[in-house]
C-alpha cells in the first residue's frame, strides 16, 4: 500500500496475472486488512488512469469498509471496455480514502419540510 495525499493506493495480491474479458468482474485481493476506527470508513475508489485508458472501473463504486470488517480488503474490478484487460501481480488497482461519518438519528414524520428541489430528481439539479 502506497501512501498519497488523497489517500492510499491498493495493490493486486496476485501469484499470476488475471485475465478479465469484456464485461467480466472478479474481487482482486490486496492482501491487506485494515482497522478503521469508529466513525470512520474506508472508501475504496477508482484509479482513473486505468479507467481512461484500460477501461476498468470499481462496480460498487465507492466501495465501503465498515469500521467493524476485519477481513482482507479485495476490490471489485469491471471490464468496461471492449478488449481483455490483464491484471498483472502488484499492479496498483485502486485508492484507499478514509473519511469521517456523521451519526444521525432518524424520526418518522408525517411530512417533510418543504425545499426548492421538492421531489424533482434525476436531473433536476440543473447542468
Amino acid at each position: 500500500m502506497t501512501e498519497h495525499s488523497a489517500g492510499w493506493d491498493l495493490s493486486a495480491d496476485l501469484q499470476e496475472p488475471e485475465i478479465l474479458e469484456p464485461g467480466d468482474r472478479a474481487a482482486i485481493p490486496t492482501g491487506i486488512a485494515v482497522e478503521i476506527p469508529p466513525c470512520w470508513e474506508g472508501q475504496i475508489r477508482p484509479r482513473s488512469g486505468l479507467a481512461l485508458h484500460s477501461g476498468l472501473g470499481i462496480l460498487n463504486s465507492p466501495g465501503t469498509i465498515d469500521a467493524d470488517y476485519r477481513g482482507e480488503i479485495k476490490v471489485i474490478l469491471f471490464n468496461a471496455s471492449a478488449e481483455a484487460v490483464t491484471i498483472q501481480p502488484s499492479m496498483r488497482i485502486a485508492q484507499l480514502v478514509v473519511c469521517p461519518v456523521a451519526e444521525v438519528t432518524f424520526e418518522e414524520s408525517a411530512a417533510l419540510e418543504d425545499s426548492n428541489r421538492s421531489t424533482g430528481g434525476f436531473g433536476h439539479t440543473g447542468v
